[in-house]
């Protein structure tokens, strides 16, 4: 048996304001002693996507497996010489870009190493990789190492931008560890540039440009978005720089924290102290996994370079299911048959427990 109660939950979005929506609804039922029991499950609306997370909040007393601490090393930890990411496997085992891109087939920031992926997924589809370092534990990497790596990003995605200005769908992306769909644990991000839109830089796109149009051509989506978190203040994190950081008000993923660099609508606009500004963020929400046990998550910086949509930049981080042996999927029917992400621990937690990694 199950109970609602609304909250003032409406359906008729309007693209202003943004609406911050929660709707809460009870099971009940009695437990095998006999004893009656209620249930709260809070249901968000996310004020960007309109997408519905649930919090199950009676699940956060469960024990999940492998989370009490952190998991071993993954057994390829150090099985250095079979990966061709490390040197000097990498100057005969990965490919080269193409002679217009860069003459030597591959750009180097400091110790950050880009080429493109032997596996692409579109057009222009590339691996940047930290440095020589064949493993590193969530949260331990060097600052530099990760600045050095959006840095050798965002100069490929400018050089593609001038071979092919129609290719403006941008996208950096991360998946550490084979949990999160890293096929290797060499530390590296991706990078995707591509004249077909994904299909949540379509929706992104739309959704910016009516939020624009909206507001009389004045206002920014995300822009309005953290000034109501950071009057709101039970969700703000903290800055680094001139990146500002919050746990999602209606996460999609475990312990989803958002960065968002505001009044800045294209990569190429980031420059070594943006991309610095924004590693530290990066590092921080890691070593706030890491202070949860979590050593599996996701990244992604989406951004479209037509030079007209009004869309600023917005990093999402978020955990994933630890890389262990019979540890249980993050993703289960509910969110991929349903469409819900179905998470244990409110927002207003994540943030709080996140923001010592801000000081």
């Amino acid at each position: 048996m199950t109970s609602s109660v609304r909250t003032g939950f409406n359906h008729k979005f309007k693209e202003l304001p943004l609406a911050f929506e929660k709707e809460n609804v009870f099971a009940l039922f009695t437990d095998a002693s006999g004893i009656p029991v209620k249930r709260r499950i809070e249901i968000r609306t996310n004020p960007i996507t309109w997408r519905t997370s649930r919090i199950t909040f009676s699940r956060s007393n469960e024990k999940e497996r492998g989370a009490a601490k952190l998991p071993p090393h993954p057994p390829d930890a150090a099985d250095t010489d079979q990966c061709p990411f490390c040197k000097p496997q990498i100057d005969h085992r990965t490919p080269k870009l193409s002679p217009d891109l860069d003459s030597h087939g591959r750009t180097v920031e400091g110790e950050s190493i880009l080429f493109p992926n032997l596996f692409p997924y579109g057009s222009y589809s590339a691996v940047s990789l930290f440095d020589n370092n064949h493993f590193v534990e969530i949260g331990t990497a060097s600052l530099q190492s990760y600045t050095n790596s959006f840095i050798n990003c965002c100069n490929y995605l400018r050089r593609v931008a001038e071979r092919d200005p129609k290719a403006f769908y941008v996208a950096i992306t991360q998946n550490h560890l084979p949990s999160a769909g890293g096929s290797l644990v060499h530390p590296h991000l991706q990078v995707h540039t591509d004249r077909i839109r994904s299909n949540h830089h379509r929706f992104l796109k739309n959704r910016a440009m009516r939020y624009f149009e909206a507001s009389g051509r004045c206002r920014y989506l995300f822009s309005d978005y953290l000034k109501h978190e950071k009057k709101d203040g039970v969700r703000y994190i903290g800055a680094t720089g001139d990146w500002e950081w919050m746990a999602s008000f209606a996460p999609e993923g475990f312990y989803e924290i958002w960065g968002i660099l505001p009044g800045i609508t294209s990569l190429h606009q980031l420059t070594a102290p943006l991309c610095k500004d924004l590693a530290r963020g990066v590092l921080n929400t890691q070593r706030l996994y890491r202070s949860l046990f979590r050593n599996g998550y996701n990244l992604g910086l989406l951004c479209i370079e037509d030079g007209a949509t009004p869309l600023e930049l917005r990093v999402v981080i978020l955990a994933r299911s630890n890389y262990a042996p019979w540890v249980r999927s993050d993703h289960t029917g509910y969110e991929v048959m349903l469409g819900d992400m179905a998470t244990f621990t409110a927002p207003e937690e994540t943030a709080a427990a996140a923001r010592p990694f801000w000081l």
